[in-house]
């Protein structure tokens, strides 16, 4: 059972550090310098998003870092059955920040579908973009930018709620 939970901990924190990571730079750095680098930033993050499969690599993090944390909660609640640990300090700390991570695993589907949209859109760019298109695109982005801000302190919420839970006295 040990060596179960060594690794469930290592996948946990792994991908965690994965996904968490890659939405941070992807949230402060990449995005801002995609948009300050106009065709230039669009080649990057086709390769990114298109070659280097980021936004899919992304999804796997976080499914793994949330499946290794449900079975890791489901371990210390003996099957969501322990109420006393469920309500120790542990307990609720490791709960609020897996809610804090599927708050910030919902906004990133929304970013997917977002980028989507933007993809579609961009394709249809004959040269120069109407003023329409560029008036959907400056909407999308908007919402990627709050998307990809709220998936950001939520994951980090998360982070640090994981982080000091063990720690936590109520």
């Amino acid at each position: 059972m040990t060596y179960y939970i060594w690794l469930l901990r290592i996948v946990h924190i792994v991908a965690g550090v994965f996904w968490v990571g890659g939405t941070l730079m992807m949230t402060f750095f990449i995005a801002p310098a995609i948009g300050a680098t106009a065709e230039a930033g669009q080649k990057f993050i086709g390769h990114l998003m298109g070659n280097l499969k980021f936004s899919q690599r992304m999804s796997a993090a976080a499914g793994l870092t949330i499946l290794a944390g449900f079975l890791l909660y489901w371990n210390d609640s003996s099957g969501f059955s322990a109420t006393a640990w469920m309500r120790s300090g542990a307990g609720i700390g490791f709960g609020i920040g897996a809610g804090f991570a599927l708050v910030g695993f919902v906004f990133g589907i929304l970013i997917g579908q977002t980028t989507k949209a933007m993809a579609q859109l961009g394709a249809q760019f004959q040269g120069k973009p109407t003023d329409e298109q560029m008036s959907q695109m400056r909407a999308l982005q908007k919402k990627q930018g709050t998307f990809s801000m709220t998936a950001s302190v939520t994951l980090l919420l998360a982070l640090v709620f994981m982080s000091i839970a063990r720690y936590f006295v109520f």
